[in-house]
């Protein structure tokens, strides 16, 4: 059974369409990711799966269960936890505040919510010296971390990220690399959301290609990863040929400018 199924999706805001149509499966234990341009409509998807927005038409199961109409917190209490883009922590709260936080829709005592932390700090240990720290004292990276530590404690399902790399240093996007890994070979279901391609697609079981609103391409990740036109889309290879191009336009439309000047200055004298 596949721990997450979008069928037919319509949705977008104020009356204006930002999903058209989508088809998309998250299998159990796999790791999709979901890639495109900014404004493509790829953070408003998450936002459907998690009961932020409800879509106008189409469905969305966990299992065998519809969702689509479900409030955000029922959702959460499913076992879908979202991460969402800018990381949205509470900066005058501690760093264990935070990941308590993060346990609230499961109405667990002290003792599992230490043992859950103890958790969080093996799996990120630099969040293990900054507990008792104010959120906002963090570096970019360490509040990156410590919002997927907070969706963690729920003991999802399904976790959800949006742009975890954004703004982040190579070493520190490395790190959340390599933890969303080590999370989907423990059995995890996982839906990334990047604009980092390259580095998404090649840990992705499955990924798709969300253009303007619509799938137009889907596929394993390492297909995609070597796909022509995923290479000139999405990994810069197409955007740095066109600017080539513009530059040698430039070039001769103001070698010809020149010309002309110096022609117009000559017969002037």
């Amino acid at each position: 059974m596949n721990a997450l199924e979008v069928r037919g999706l319509v949705a977008g805001y104020g009356g204006i369409t930002v999903l058209r149509d989508i088809e998309l499966t998250v299998p159990q234990g796999a790791l999709v990711a979901l890639v495109g341009a900014n404004g493509a409509g790829k953070s408003t998807l998450l936002k459907c799966v998690s009961g932020i927005i409800h879509p106008t038409r189409g469905e969305i199961r966990m299992g065998d269960r519809r969702i689509e109409r479900s409030s955000a917190s029922a959702i959460v209490r499913l076992g879908v936890a979202h991460v969402p883009e800018r990381r949205q922590i509470f900066g005058d709260l501690s760093v264990a505040d935070n990941l308590r936080l993060g346990a609230y829709s499961s109405r667990v005592g002290a003792p599992e919510l230490s043992r859950r932390i103890s958790e969080m700090t093996d799996l990120f240990p630099a969040l293990r010296d900054r507990l008792a720290d104010d959120a906002s004292a963090l570096s970019g990276g360490q509040q990156q971390i410590l919002a997927i530590a907070r969706g963690l404690m729920s003991r999802p399902r399904i976790l959800m990220l949006d742009e975890p790399s954004l703004g982040l240093a190579p070493r520190v996007v490395r790190e959340i690399f390599d933890v969303l890994t080590h999370l989907r070979s423990e059995g995890m279901s996982i839906l990334l959301v990047e604009q980092n391609a390259r580095d998404s697609l090649a840990i992705a079981d499955h990924a798709y290609v969300l253009e303007t609103g619509r799938i137009v391409m889907a596929g394993t990740g390492s297909s995609l990863l070597g796909s022509d036109d995923v290479v000139a889309r999405y990994l810069g290879v197409g955007a740095s040929q066109d600017d080539a191009e513009r530059r040698d336009r430039v070039r001769r439309i103001a070698e010809r400018l020149r010309d002309e000047l110096v022609r117009d200055v000559t017969a002037k004298r």
